[in-house]
């Protein structure tokens, strides 16, 4: 998170007196790799851990595995695909994210799904997974771990996740099962360790080119790690996906997928992200932030980040009044 906004911090220089101010001077000052169109749904703030459900068929949905799902994709895919079927109304992104919340609470699910994305985002426009101008290319990489055979961490629901959701993409979205990688540890797809996970990411990165869609899914184990680098969380840690073999090969921190998702990404490719798993809120390091909690009407920057640190490495007093915004 924090790199990206040491470079922004070395560049505003107005003063900033109101949500209104911030998102302007940011829009104006953020650096290309900011400009494209990258969003990213996760179950949960980074605080919070994202459940695994053990009965998809109380979310009254298709079970290719006949097994159990998450709760994040799960309760998407009720709203977005329940029976096999697509609403016949189409969805704000406001409404989208505010039933899935209230579902989860009628569950007696605590955590609040939010949205982040690279740019600002009319909450009340349609919620769209691909854009009508993405004609190109679709592209995903699916990644379900149920880490089987570890105690006490074996999950049930992650094959699942990504079984469903790869059926309403092919079925709703023209996603085709060659342009579709997926991982998972069922002995029967290629293993999700970190090698295999990194470079399904680069590769997908690397082929897609403006007008192409991207679609990333993870469900398994997310995490924090202590911040590798002073300063650049406001709590401390990184957050992290955790891979198959986690123990050995270690974990997949924010910054690394920054590195490798986010500013090596074509201009005009747009690109959607998944995370069901716990502490993901922030996990891709966008600055725009919207959480259904009930009180929140639009999208804004993200007042979590950790300015402060940053404005005391270059001593900017204009960085000073931008971290005071957000006291």
């Amino acid at each position: 998170m924090g790199r990206f906004f040491r470079k922004l911090a070395k560049k505003i220089e107005s003063h900033i007196t109101d949500q209104q101010s911030a998102r302007e001077a940011f829009e104006e000052k953020k650096p290309d790799a900011m400009k494209n169109d990258i969003r990213m749904i996760s179950g949960c703030e980074d605080s919070q851990t994202s459940a695994d459900v053990s009965n998809v068929n109380s979310f009254n949905l298709p079970d290719p595995a006949g097994r159990a799902g998450g709760a994040c994709t799960s309760t998407l895919l009720k709203i977005l695909y329940n029976d096999e079927t697509v609403p016949e109304d189409d969805l704000s992104f406001t409404q989208v994210l505010t039933a899935m919340r209230e579902d989860l609470e009628a569950k007696g699910y605590t955590q609040i799904p939010q949205l982040t994305s690279s740019n600002p985002i009319d909450m009340n426009t349609d919620f769209d997974l691909v854009p009508k101008t993405a004609t190109g290319t679709r592209r995903a990489v699916m990644i379900g771990i149920n880490y089987v055979g570890d105690n006490p961490g074996e999950l049930a629901g992650c094959h699942n996740d990504v079984l469903n959701m790869k059926s309403y993409i092919m079925n709703v979205h023209g996603f085709e099962d060659e342009n579709i990688t997926v991982l998972m540890d069922d002995g029967e797809h290629p293993v999700p360790n970190k090698e295999n996970m990194l470079a399904a990411y680069r590769k997908i990165i690397a082929e897609s080119e403006s007008g192409d869609a991207v679609f990333l899914h993870y469900s398994g184990h997310g995490t924090k790690l202590r911040d590798d680098d002073d300063g650049e969380e406001a709590d401390g840690y990184d957050e992290a996906l955790c891979p198959v073999d986690y123990s050995s090969a270690g974990m997949i921190r924010d910054d690394d997928l920054y590195d490798i998702l986010v500013k090596p990404l074509a201009p005009g490719v747009h690109m959607v992200s998944l995370m069901d798993c716990c502490h993901s809120g922030t996990i891709l390091d966008l600055p725009y932030i919207f959480k259904a909690d009930g009180s929140s009407e639009e999208m804004v920057l993200d007042e979590t980040l950790d300015l402060d640190g940053l404005i005391q490495q270059f001593g900017g007093a204009a960085m000073n009044f931008f971290g005071k915004f957000f006291k």
